[in-house]
């Protein structure tokens, strides 16, 4: 299977000069690494909560409709009685369920308003004519109860403008607040940095228009962490065009926001931040453009990381990973994709964030594009093959089988929804079928503890089990916090 593009309508083609569509290619900043922080906690009981996007489902006859689905976290992890599934037709959510929303195909868990509750930004390409508006950003409100369209709003845009892509999280100023980084405009070289805290009508403190692109080019990514250890975080942003890709460019934070005048980095794709090296500077993984160029779909898959220094991501301190490393289990294969998504937590409660690594493409056995997640492990001197772990759909303990075209490890998150002190690694397999229903999608937990991932204890969620819409779902496309590229999969 592959993952799809929604079609666009003719009149949406038309207003929005062809902006309708599904990518996902924001990524906010990871959690606070190395640490238990809790950031992701929508009901406020200690415990971190997972959100599913499932931008591709078909919702009241629309298609590419798109709904969430809040799994909340406890002592004994997560579980369908505590799954909540909201879309636009949910009370109290802005607008109702249409084609091509893709409702949730980018998903920003942080407080927004600062009561220390994390809400939920939740992107959406709905078009509304009304104001010739192309897109919106969805804050539902983190409750004791849990999140609901109780209060929830978008967040204010101008007329005209084309709203949410690259939409990125973090505290660009320093003051302790939530901002967000996202386009937010009518023209096409600036995006709008919106600093918190948001008030309940969904806007902003104040806001900053920044000139992100110098050339006829793109966005692919973005990341966001503290690279120079400043205490302030920083924004990188890549770029390509075309079949090409464009470098990157790094936005330091500063007390007055970000700053205008950025710094050249490298080319990447997929991204996650965590200090792999506890040496208080956010380190910057990415996945590497083969020879430069776009075409990802045959891929076997690099990732290089970038160390944090007072100058921010190093390019001379860096660690190139493939499947040759020493330790890193399987073997680089065309098409494999090692590194598609990325995500870093501290999974054995060491203090250093390990690095969970996306291998979409990976056949087992002879089974092509069954797909596996293979976790680095994090040390004094950073990422490294050895005690790497691997795991899919074969691996004893973990529910289901191995089968074509599942893309386990498509969409990765690491969070402590059992509260231990150690990430537990989320992983989806969007191309997962459920019986007769095909491409419905899943997503697996698997605990963390002192000695790594384990598949003891696994549990596996699908949107059968939520009585929620399942055909061609691909249940798990995306998490609350990843929003990592757009999979190719030929």
């Amino acid at each position: 299977m592959g993952i799809r593009r929604p079609a666009v309508t003719a009149a949406a083609a038309a207003a929005l000069i062809g902006a309708v569509t599904v990518p996902l290619t924001a990524h906010p900043a990871s959690a606070a690494v190395g640490t238990a922080t809790v950031r992701e906690d929508f009901d406020g009981d200690g415990y971190q909560d997972l959100a599913v996007a499932v931008p591709a489902a078909k919702v009241g006859g629309h298609s590419w409709a798109g709904y969430i689905a809040v799994s909340y976290g406890s002592p004994t992890g997560l579980g369908r009685a505590r799954t909540t599934v909201l879309t636009q037709d949910s009370p109290g959510v802005p607008g109702a369920s249409g084609d091509n929303h893709g409702f949730g195909y980018a998903l920003i868990p942080r407080d927004l308003d600062g009561d220390g509750l994390t809400d939920l930004a939740v992107a959406t390409h709905e078009y509304r004519p009304a104001d010739n508006v192309g897109g919106s950003v969805i804050i539902l409100w983190g409750r004791r109860t849990g999140l609901s369209g109780q209060d929830a709003v978008r967040v204010p845009a101008p007329a005209n403008a084309f709203v949410g892509d690259d939409i990125t999280a973090g505290d660009f100023d320093g003051d302790g607040h939530q901002d967000l980084f996202l386009r937010d405009s009518e023209d096409f070289d600036h995006h709008d940095v919106l600093y918190g805290p948001f008030g309940r009508d969904g806007a902003p403190a104040r806001d900053q228009r920044l000139t992100v692109y110098s050339t006829d080019n793109t966005i692919c990514t973005t990341a966001a962490g503290d690279f120079n250890g400043d205490g302030i975080e920083d924004l990188a942003t890549f770029y390509v065009y075309e079949d090409h890709a464009e470098g990157g460019k790094l936005w330091l934070g500063t007390r007055q926001g970000l700053s205008t005048v950025p710094r050249r980095l490298p080319s990447a794709n997929a991204t996650a931040v965590g200090d792999f090296d506890r040496d208080g500077y956010a380190d910057l993984a990415t996945r590497v453009y083969p020879n430069g160029l776009t075409d990802l779909g045959e891929d076997a898959g690099t990732v290089r990381i970038y160390y944090g220094s007072p100058d921010g991501p190093s390019t001379t301190r860096t660690k190139t990973i493939t499947q040759e490393t020493a330790g890193v289990p399987g073997v680089s294969e065309k098409g494999d994709q090692f590194g598609a998504r990325l995500a870093a937590g501290d999974v054995d409660g060491d203090g250093y964030a390990d690095l969970a690594v996306g291998d979409p493409g990976e056949a087992i056995g002879r089974v092509a594009k069954a797909g596996s997640v293979v976790l680095l492990e994090g040390g004094r001197g950073g990422l490294t093959g050895t005690g790497a772990q691997a795991f899919h759909q074969g691996t004893p303990g973990v529910p289901g089988a191995v089968e074509k075209g599942d893309l386990f490890g498509g969409s990765l998150r690491l969070l402590d929804v059992t509260g231990d002190g150690k990430a537990d690694l989320a992983a989806g397999a969007p191309g997962e079928d459920l019986g007769r229903v095909v491409n419905g999608g899943a997503v697996w937990l698997l605990r963390g503890t002192a000695s790594g991932a384990t598949a003891a204890k696994a549990y596996a969620v699908n949107p059968v089990d939520l009585g929620a819409p399942a055909a061609g779902a691909e249940f798990g496309e995306n998490l609350g916090g990843d929003n990592g590229p757009l999979l190719v999969i030929p």
